[in-house]
């Protein structure tokens, strides 16, 4: 579900954020999907409890999740949150990579050759749903 790494710099908290915004970016979670409860995943993931209800507490003040009283968190309706954090790691990524050598051309390039298949994937996605 969530990879972490315990060793590294980046706060715990921080790589559950970052984890559960990537798997409701990729279509992993939907909106209203259940998320485990913060203990049960401190459980899981062998963390304190308080570090996962911290993530959980950013991730609801950024709008990615709510949380219902008695009930649990769920994903929210997303709006641009995700494509917002997705673009600036994009960003990281591309000056990264520039910074490492690879042209700004090979760059387009690639994000040329990813377009086609992505839409191809909404297509069979939105198919996918009419037929449900």
């Amino acid at each position: 579900m969530i990879n972490l790494d315990l060793t590294g710099r980046v706060p715990i908290y921080e790589q559950i954020c970052k984890g559960f915004s990537e798997l409701i970016a990729g279509g992993a979670m939907k909106e209203n999907d259940k998320l485990p409860g913060a203990r049960t995943l401190a459980k899981e993931l062998g963390l304190n409890p308080n570090t996962v209800a911290k993530a959980y507490s950013r991730l609801e003040h950024d709008g990615i999740i709510y949380s219902v009283p008695g009930k649990g968190c769920f994903v929210a309706k997303q709006k641009g949150h995700i494509e917002k954090k997705l673009l600036e790691q994009f960003d990281t990524a591309a000056l990264a990579a520039l910074k490492a050598g690879v042209s700004a051309d090979v760059l387009k390039n690639r994000v040329d050759e990813l377009a086609p298949n992505v839409g191809a994937d909404r297509k069979e996605e939105d198919s996918n749903d009419r037929d449900n």
